[in-house]
């Protein structure tokens, strides 16, 4: 591998703009650039773009290198572990060569109670096609499948796609019995439908100009958009919209949130037309999600409870609420899924997820065990309700994406798919491991790592540092074919899970937001300075990544510590928050405040 002599980058011509609030004035010389119309723009862009494959040029070769052995250990063909829903087994094939999913059924045969599979990834027996993404994007130079939900008696399909990329999809309902596309297709919507108990009605979601999901509507199948009713909308621009079917098919739920309150409406399924009912009225700083569950519904809430409890209240009159579980702090509940004969927990705890589960009608309560010390493990979509066997999907930094089936009653995991990694790949060539930092305040900052069996710990390994560290967003354990590429080489990979994020409950995530934010910066760079005085590193051979939220911290890191990386690499980086967030019209801006502050009303969010 050759260097070849440095690129010379471009300089971005200075225009003064000044801009005030507060009574501090601050001149922002790069402001023109938001501008994405203005030719100047444009050809900045350009040069950018020309200098970094100027000065990425001599890296070539090693880039094919390492796109060839990522694809040689991709099985491209393939088949997911079917998913049982009323009488149809449902999965997604890809095909080598092929950029998208095709999605599929099978009907369940007499007797059959295990999901069918074939070796090779090739279509089942009885396959019926429901949606092939590659001939939706056929002659589109973008595609993208937003919603696919199949009605309740299996006879619709509702879906929507986008051909731009604004992610304003265009919904249309399909006749699985004749093939028939209805010509009942609604424009801009967003992610989320559900059905009414007969199939009849579907409601669905439309966003706003800032590309807020906002409103509710009610569509009866096989008659003009225009003529849909809006169910709700909502008025505040901090609050989001969601809108869902519970698993019991028993309640349409639409969800209304903002980043630190929540208020749910429900319908019932059987009457569409029905007036949403409010579980409780919005509270600011009470967060609560509702999950049906027999004549009861289940509550999970943080009112007094800042890791979360679960309670639940009458599904005939809901009022006050009764509590299941209790509040445990440091144990944060995240979700609770009902069955018919059990409850499943979603959990996280001494920074590592897990399931509980609950039988009905007994306190036979156990928490699900696993045998590496980091993973990941939730649960999958579970569609049947009348069910005693979930579905769960298993991970970590050493084991490949893996689908279990687990049967709540006997215990019994039974692995149904692990997905593939060609060319001979052995975990135990591997190991993982979890360190602890001491950050600034001496709190403890956990650190997880992989790398190649029998690394040296005398700082010659190369390692990358991950990072995000915002909107309680937990980095846990995954695996990545390409990074294998990396570790062969000799290199770590680690992942610093900062304050700010959500890996040890609500209060990790508090004490890395608003005017906290900066312990997100000082815990990436504690465990960038721990992974050297272990051993695992050395500076000079260190190098800093995150994307979006995760490129500011690295924007952030370059700057407070720029003598602990050898590089940072800030993947579209949200680097400009203070000028983004004091523009209300912007996408996502509103919803922002409550996350970052909101600077147009607080000085100490323009002088911190």
């Amino acid at each position: 591998m050759t260097t070849e002599p440095a690129a010379t980058p471009p300089v971005a011509k200075r225009v003064p703009a000044e801009r005030t609030h507060h009574g501090d004035t601050v001149v922002d010389e790069y402001a023109w650039l938001a501008d994405k119309e203005d030719p100047d723009t444009i050809a900045y862009l350009k040069a950018e773009n020309t200098y970094t494959e100027a000065a990425t040029a001599h890296l070539k070769e090693l880039r094919e290198t390492l796109f060839e052995e990522t694809k040689r250990r991709t099985k491209e063909t393939d088949l997911s572990v079917p998913s049982r829903k009323g009488g149809y087994w449902y999965y997604t094939r890809t095909v080598e060569g092929q950029q998208y999913g095709i999605q599929c059924r099978r009907a369940v045969r007499d007797g059959e109670t295990d999901p069918p599979s074939t070796v090779d990834g090739t279509p089942l027996d009885g396959e019926e096609v429901l949606l092939d993404g590659n001939a939706l994007a056929e002659g589109h130079e973008f595609f993208a499948l937003g919603t696919f939900d199949v009605s309740p008696d299996g006879r619709w399909l509702a879906y929507s796609t986008d051909f731009a990329g604004d992610e304003r999809f265009t919904l249309r309902v399909k006749d699985l019995n004749t093939g028939e596309v209805l010509g009942d297709e609604v424009p801009d919507t967003f992610y989320g439908t559900a059905w009414s108990a007969t199939g009849s009605t579907l409601f669905y979601l439309t966003v706003d100009e800032a590309w807020r999901p906002y409103r509710v509507w009610r569509h009866a199948v096989g008659t003009p958009a225009g003529d849909d009713v809006i169910v709700y909308e909502e008025s505040d621009e901090r609050f989001w919209v969601g809108v869902d079917l519970t698993r019991s098919e028993n309640f349409v739920v639409i969800d209304v949130h903002s980043k630190v309150t929540s208020e749910v409406l429900v319908i019932p399924a059987s009457n569409p037309t029905g007036e949403p009912a409010v579980i409780a009225p919005r509270r600011q700083g009470v967060e609560y999600s509702v999950e049906h569950h027999g004549h009861r519904f289940l509550i999970l809430h943080n009112d007094g409870a800042e890791d979360f409890a679960l309670a639940y209240t009458s599904a005939d009159a809901p009022g006050e609420w009764a509590t299941l579980i209790p509040h445990s702090p440091g144990t944060r509940l995240e979700s609770v899924d009902a069955f018919a004969n059990h409850l499943v927990v979603s959990l996280r705890k001494d920074g590592l997820t897990g399931l509980r589960v609950l039988p009905v009608g007994s306190t036979d309560t156990y928490d699900i065990d696993f045998p590496e010390p980091l993973y990941s493990v939730g649960l999958e979509a579970n569609p049947e309700y009348a069910t005693a066997t979930v579905r769960l999907h298993y991970a970590s930094l050493v084991t490949p994406d893996s689908v279990y089936d687990y049967d709540l009653v006997t215990r019994e995991m039974v692995l149904r798919k692990q997905k593939p990694v060609l060319g001979g790949f052995d975990p135990a060539a591997y190991e993982q491991h979890r360190d602890w930092a001491l950050a600034d305040d001496g709190t403890r900052v956990p650190i997880s790592l992989v790398c190649k069996a029998g690394t040296p710990r005398d700082g010659s390994a190369p390692c990358v540092i991950y990072g995000y560290g915002s909107y309680e967003a937990s980095m846990d354990p995954w695996f990545s074919i390409p990074r294998l590429s990396l570790l062969d080489r000799g290199v770590i990979f680690a992942v610093a899970h900062i304050r700010g994020g959500g890996e040890l409950g609500r209060r990790w995530y508090e004490d890395g937001k608003m005017l906290a934010k900066k312990n997100t910066f000082t815990d990436f760079v504690a465990c960038a300075r721990h992974l050297v005085k272990a051993g695992w590193t050395s500076s000079d051979r260190l190098v800093a990544r995150g994307g979006s939220a995760g490129g500011l911290l690295m924007g952030a890191v370059a700057n407070l510590a720029p003598d602990a990386f050898a590089g940072v690499v800030a993947q579209v980086p949200f680097v400009d928050a203070l000028n983004s967030i004091l523009d209300p019209s912007l996408p996502l801006t509103v919803t922002e405040w409550e996350e970052w502050g909101n600077p147009l009303d607080d000085p100490r969010c323009t002088r911190t």
